[in-house]
């Protein structure tokens, strides 16, 4: 997992209420449990003007050119600007993946649903809640000055902004120490588990003193 230290990238701006999962990436493509290859369909029922299939080519697709990502700067967008309860709906960790996929670093939203918020610190994504009023200005700075950046400071948890005014704006927002520690670190759940792989096998081998029919070859047994 990729760590998440300071960041700075161009916003994109989807102010919908109620994103769910199934609009993130439709169902008929989770079809495969490899964390990569959902970018070019995230969001596929609002990016693209038919309806997308397993295995398409979506360089030959027809686009939306009214939805956000399909517009020069926002492309190129790695940071989501997004409504309230943004991945709601069925509990797909492919929502996840394929943001993370088509270049997202972090979300910024009034509120988001449980489950995604969870995956999302799985898959090195930083889910940030901010104020419905804080949110508002954002999406107020990026209509002014479209392609606007904003910097992410996990260690100082601020959001900074410029949006064409004389000032910078700095939003501060919560996070779960423990969480933190791990995007810091780029540790999921796999990473922390390795990283008591020492103490694993001297658990083991002590285990083997203690209890060693237990580790016993059930064919060298002759059972």
């Amino acid at each position: 997992m990729r760590k998440f230290t300071v960041h700075t990238g161009i916003v994109a701006p989807l102010n919908r209420a109620n994103v769910d999962t199934d609009m993130i990436i439709p169902k008929q493509f989770l079809k495969s449990i490899k964390r990569s290859g959902f970018g070019p369909n995230l969001f596929d029922e609002l990016r693209y003007l038919d309806e997308g299939q397993p295995d398409a080519d979506n360089s030959q697709r027809p686009l939306n050119p009214d939805f956000v990502l399909n517009k020069q700067p926002y492309d190129e967008a790695s940071v989501l600007l997004a409504g309230p309860n943004f991945g709601c709906g069925s509990s797909r960790e492919h929502a996840p993946w394929a943001l993370e996929d088509f270049g997202f670093r972090s979300i910024i939203a009034p509120g988001f649903a449980d489950i995604f918020f969870n995956n999302c610190f799985k898959n090195g994504l930083l889910p940030i809640v901010l104020k419905e009023e804080e949110v508002k200005i954002l999406f107020d700075a990026v209509a002014r000055v479209p392609g606007c950046e904003v910097t992410i400071n996990l260690p100082a948890q601020t959001v900074t902004v410029f949006g064409g005014s004389a000032d910078e704006l700095v939003f501060d927002f919560e996070i779960d120490g423990f969480r933190k520690k791990c995007l810091l670190e780029g540790l999921d759940e796999i990473g922390l588990t390795l990283k008591e792989s020492d103490a694993i096998r001297a658990y083991e081998q002590q285990r083997k003193q203690i209890t060693p029919w237990m580790f016993t070859d059930v064919e060298s047994a002759g059972v």
